[in-house]
């Protein structure tokens, strides 16, 4: 009978795939040896693989040139890294190796880009988007980076006042470009996003306040709905909207040429993902084309701001299975030696799905299982795959040691989980590892950080100050 987890793998997927592989009994990522770093830095533990963000960058830039030459599409395209998903400095200095650019949210995120531009990762060629809504502190810091020269600081228009605050701080003619409010899926709590304004108001607005203001040169249009970049009807429509906005706007106002269509790209959550994503931009270019050729007007130069498909791959969480509790007849309680959440925030918030495997013992038999972490919480658990109603693993077995990762968990969890600082019921931040491969694909691997220690928290509760 096939009953060892690796039949039950090999059943469920196709497997092995391009990231997963087995060594005899254990998992390697992207030829990782896991149970090696098991060995090295213990756990609980998480890790970066460098490498990948630059793939998915070289991968979605390929994507494009593709698309746009099947299409015969005159416009450029410029990748642009999404900050909040990891504002790290070694996720910025592997992203920077591209040639790409970067959309800001915050205050903070404008005294990350002086930063990297005074160390030369980026320069004034670079494009610097600045969205969200802009309190007194964001509209100081862009105004400061445009009046120390950086002509390509674009910021994108969230709401009428914003163009009066920003004139007050800006001195002389500024790029600006103005977001697009969206309007949500039926199933959405609200109908339209927070963030930008409306369809209908955005030529009023320009014609109002931009088109006879010489300060003023809008560049760009900006669209993004929450569900991301999916071939529904319901993503094809918003599209279409968009377009027909930057039509209107595009033939009362020449300097419009850049339409950001954001982010949203999804990235790999089971073993049995799917997506197209050729398919889903050469569509894209080809709608954009089209309806630009009926009206006569230029096509737009394309941005992009995809966050969690630039780093979300690369990293990873490795933990132990401390103790089995068997709960009544059917449950039984696989304990992980932390939390998630802690660690993986987005399980419990919003009960977001990673691709979760064993590490180690693939050739025994499994047993179907929940996993709990150490808080004192009922809802730190993880209960499901994306794909099944069940978490199937390797039988524990107290005597013989066995690991878990999740993968594909590189953004955002981090900044959510509140790293560096307190965790629910004190459940220290696990070490923190970065794996890069050298020209030779040499794998090398460092400690980024330690495991929080009992004083790191203490001191940030008060207790052990200096007196």
């Amino acid at each position: 009978m096939n009953t060892k987890y690796t039949d039950l793998i090999n059943q469920t997927y196709y497997f092995p795939q391009e990231e997963f592989t087995l060594n005899k009994d254990n998992l390697q990522f992207h030829n990782i040896d896991l149970m090696k770093l098991v060995e090295k830095y213990g756990t609980p533990l998480k890790f970066t693989y460098l490498p990948q963000i630059s793939n998915n960058i070289n991968k979605a830039k390929s994507w494009f040139r593709k698309a746009m030459e099947q299409n015969k599409y005159d416009g450029k395209y410029f990748y642009c890294y999404c900050t909040k998903s990891s504002h790290f400095e070694f996720i910025m200095n592997e992203a920077f190796k591209n040639n790409i650019h970067v959309e800001t949210s915050s205050a903070f995120d404008i005294n990350i880009v002086e930063n990297l531009m005074a160390n030369g990762k980026i320069n004034k060629s670079t494009y610097v988007l600045c969205n969200g809504f802009k309190r007194e502190q964001y509209i100081e810091n862009i105004a400061r980076l445009i009046n120390n020269g950086h002509k390509n600081t674009i910021p994108i228009i969230d709401n009428y006042e914003e163009l009066d605050l920003l004139q007050a701080e800006i001195k002389g003619k500024f790029k600006i470009g103005i977001r697009i409010a969206a309007e949500e899926e039926p199933k959405f709590e609200f109908y339209t996003s927070r963030l930008g304004i409306g369809y209908k108001n955005i030529v009023n607005f320009y014609r109002k306040q931009i088109q006879e203001n010489d300060k003023l040169e809008l560049k760009m249009l900006h669209f993004f709905i929450n569900t991301g970049i999916n071939d529904t009807a319901y993503y094809w429509n918003e599209l279409l909207k968009c377009i027909k906005v930057y039509i209107a706007l595009k033939k009362e106002c020449p300097t419009l040429d850049g339409l950001n269509i954001g982010g949203g790209f999804p990235i790999k959550n089971s073993l049995a993902f799917e997506y197209d994503y050729q398919y889903m931009i050469t569509e894209i270019v080809n709608q954009i084309k089209i309806a630009c050729d009926e009206a006569d007007v230029a096509v737009p130069n394309l941005f992009t701001e995809f966050g969690s498909f630039t780093v979300g791959e690369s990293g990873g969480a490795i933990y132990q299975i401390l103790y089995q509790k068997q709960q009544n007849d059917r449950e039984k309680w696989n304990m992980i030696d932390s939390s998630f959440i802690t660690t993986l925030p987005d399980t419990w918030a919003i009960n977001k799905r990673f691709i979760m495997l064993a590490v180690n013992r693939w050739n025994e038999t499994y047993e179907r299982v929940l996993l709990g972490g150490l808080t004192c919480d009922s809802d730190d658990y993880y209960n499901s795959e994306q794909n099944m109603n069940a978490i199937y693993l390797p039988k524990y077995n107290k005597d013989k040691p066995l690991y878990i990762g999740f993968f594909n968990t590189g953004a955002y969890q981090e900044t959510i989980g509140g790293y560096g600082g307190l965790h629910h019921c004190l459940i220290p931040q696990p070490k923190h590892i970065l794996i890069d491969r050298d020209e030779n694909g040499i794998l090398a691997t460092e400690v980024f950080s330690e495991q929080q220690t009992s004083e790191e928290v203490l001191h940030i509760l008060g207790y052990n100050k200096k007196q």
